[in-house]
């Protein structure tokens, strides 16, 4: 096993436009899964544009390992239904971690990620540093659905006692 190189902690901000998956409405919650961790969001009732702001929090022991993020709608009497997915590359991210921007002024823009065909970006990304670290805001256009976005931020936290970047 590889050792842990920090957490990475993912804020789940919102969900925009996401689809309707009971009579008018759903009762969204977000899935996110890296390797053999599963997080979950709380459940929001009757809202296709739910404010989470809720933070996730994933140890990361290979910078390789995507992350999976999966939105469901919440059903009391039956299974939960799928309301998209997107994956989510942390390499970007990572690497941007590696050049240790420390003392840049507030606002740098350390790298950009744009929307292709190999990631789910719904707009292009900047990993940025702000107050002290490195962040990135994103909004992820779900997969195998009809509509829907989340949008996120990452945040790296290092450990003490960890291997690190």
């Amino acid at each position: 096993m590889n050792e842990l190189l920090g957490l990475l902690r993912i804020r789940i901000k919102r969900g925009v436009n996401l689809a309707v998956r009971d009579i008018n409405s759903s009762d969204p919650y977000v899935v996110v899964k890296m390797g053999k961790q599963r997080l979950k969001t709380r459940v929001i009732k009757k809202d296709v544009n739910p404010e989470w702001n809720e933070d996730l929090t994933l140890s990361v022991s290979d910078p390789n390992h995507s992350v999976t993020l999966t939105v469901y709608d919440h059903d009391t009497f039956s299974m939960d239904d799928k309301m998209g997915e997107a994956t989510l590359d942390i390499k970007p991210f990572i690497e941007a971690l590696k050049m240790h921007p420390n003392g840049l002024p507030n606002g740098t823009i350390i790298s950009k990620i744009h929307p292709s065909r190999s990631n789910c970006l719904a707009e292009e990304s900047s990993v940025v540093w702000k107050d002290g670290r490195v962040i990135q805001d994103m909004c992820l256009r779900l997969k195998n659905v009809e509509t829907g976005e989340v949008e996120l931020q990452l945040q790296w936290i290092d450990l003490p006692g960890t291997k690190g970047l």
